[in-house]
């Protein structure tokens, strides 16, 4: 199955993160199939922290969808990842978007991410790589729900060094 996952970070190396992160999961969870460009977006709810940098990735992974969720989790703690609040500052973040078309609601696990049509962080990295697949929820396309995305905070494309 392939998998869309959204990545950020906001502390120290950003770029650096990002690029252990999927490191990491080439090596844990299955192939990177394709990356989204570099986004630069100021921080989502706490907005006294940081920037984010965001990237999207598409996943191709032979485990189901909760197993590839503790991995990505596993990951993140391995990277130095302290959850501290909601919306705190982190190392890394890997949430997961989609899993394929499937719609998933387990206590730990919602699939698409349920808040994703309300956040242009997400839409735009996400629109990259998968923007004619239908929210199997919402019935629109990505760049449907970027188009009717009412996020005030910008994305800015960003170029990793």
């Amino acid at each position: 199955m392939n998998y869309l996952i959204l990545m950020g970070s906001n502390e120290g190396d950003r770029t650096s993160y990002l690029r252990e992160a999927i490191r990491l999961m080439n090596l844990d969870i299955g192939e990177v199939l394709r990356e989204s460009a570099y986004y630069e977006t100021a921080a989502w709810g706490h907005t006294d922290q940081p920037d984010f940098l965001n990237k999207a990735v598409e996943l191709h992974s032979d485990m189901t969808p909760p197993e590839v969720m503790q991995a990505l989790l596993r990951i993140e703690q391995e990277m130095g990842r302290i959850r501290t609040g909601k919306w705190a500052q982190r190392t890394i973040d890997l949430d997961m978007i989609y899993a394929g078309d499937e719609v998933i609601s387990l206590p730990d696990l919602t699939v698409p991410h349920p808040e994703m049509q309300r956040r242009r962080f997400v839409l735009v990295p996400v629109c990259d790589l998968w923007p004619e697949e239908l929210h199997p929820v919402l019935k629109l396309r990505n760049r449907e729900l970027l188009a009717r995305c009412e996020d005030p905070l910008e994305v800015r494309p960003y170029v990793a060094g």
